[in-house]
């Protein structure tokens, strides 16, 4: 891949990372010591120097690589490695909306969907970030994600997903916002197209009066009211939509929760340089522990870390990621 398609993007989104520049940064001694590494197939050199560095360091030194030996860094990490491990050193050089292009073609293929990843990503990310991400997607698999997405789902899911995808930013009056949804509640069965104009062409603050007024007028909960009124999965996409709305962090810290080796990795790659802290803040009201201490003593220490990596590898990889 051409790092120079993807110049005029920002390298990361946010500055609540955990994942910072490294401040004594030499991308040429930094690609000698992984080349050397790669022969050795010394993980821990690896792991230590590419998660001590952000995305666009990475990039450097993978460029200095290639100056270096001729080679592709990538491909090296896949001639010396395997498993989880390769896979995640190879996450850790794509750029971040390949990364994210990458999530959501991977939730795609094969048999069946994988629709909560697909809506974590299309629910957190703004519509200038979901563009850009379809922009990488195309590039990277010469395909149109909207279409893509089509082909995947059905029905009312299928409208949220394509307005999730477009989302917009229109102006609209909150009352009458709050009427029209709750009048989407009143017939024998629920209509949920109110429910995707409007929750994916609103900003956030104006969604989050529209949420508390609906709560106030029906007595009862956003996400009790989805749970009893809509099936299937335009249930779960407005349950997770509305979550994000009202806290995307604390929606991410439940993903976590489920101790999914591909969920946990894929929110920690993909959030480290933008937001992590907020979402390890939310973990630990959530559970009462750190994600730092879920992750080393076994809440969260999926088999990704357990049996791919040796202890002091594990180790220098939760440092880096929980670095603040």
């Amino acid at each position: 891949m051409d790092p120079e398609y993807f110049q005029s993007y920002e390298m990361c989104w946010g500055t609540l990372g955990t994942v910072r520049p490294f401040s004594n940064f030499h991308p040429d001694r930094d690609a000698m010591q992984i080349q050397a590494a790669l022969e050795k197939k010394d993980a821990g050199t690896l792991v230590r120097i590419l998660t001590n560095r952000s995305n666009a360091q990475r990039q450097m030194i993978a460029k200095n690589f290639e100056d270096i030996t001729q080679k592709d860094l990538a491909a090296g990490v896949k001639k010396a490695l395997s498993g989880d491990l390769e896979t995640l050193l190879l996450e850790l050089l794509m750029l971040p909306l390949a990364y994210e292009a990458h999530r959501l073609q991977q939730a795609m293929v094969g048999l069946g969907t994988d629709e909560e990843t697909l809506l974590e990503i299309l629910c957190t990310r703004s519509g200038q970030q979901l563009q850009e991400i379809c922009a990488a997607y195309e590039y990277l698999y010469k395909k149109d994600l909207e279409k893509e997405l089509k082909g995947e789902t059905s029905g009312d899911f299928a409208k949220l997903i394509v307005a999730l995808l477009n989302k917009a930013n229109v102006t609209g009056g909150v009352q009458r916002d709050i009427q029209s949804l709750s009048a989407s509640l009143s017939g024998k069965k629920a209509d949920a197209g109110p429910w995707i104009d409007i929750l994916t062409s609103r900003d956030s603050d104006h969604l989050n009066k529209v949420l508390m007024g609906l709560e106030l007028e029906t007595g009862h909960m956003v996400d009790h009211t989805l749970e009893k009124r809509f099936t299937g999965d335009i249930r779960l996409g407005l349950r997770v939509l509305v979550q994000c709305i009202q806290s995307p962090e604390v929606y991410l810290a439940k993903r976590l929760t489920t101790k999914k080796a591909s969920t946990v990795q894929g929110i920690m790659v993909s959030h480290c340089e933008e937001d992590l802290l907020c979402i390890r803040t939310a973990y630990l009201k959530l559970t009462g522990t750190s994600l730092y201490t879920a992750l080393q003593v076994g809440h969260i220490h999926t088999h990704i870390y357990t049996y791919c990596m040796p202890t002091h590898t594990f180790t220098q990889l939760l440092k880096c990621i929980f670095t603040t």
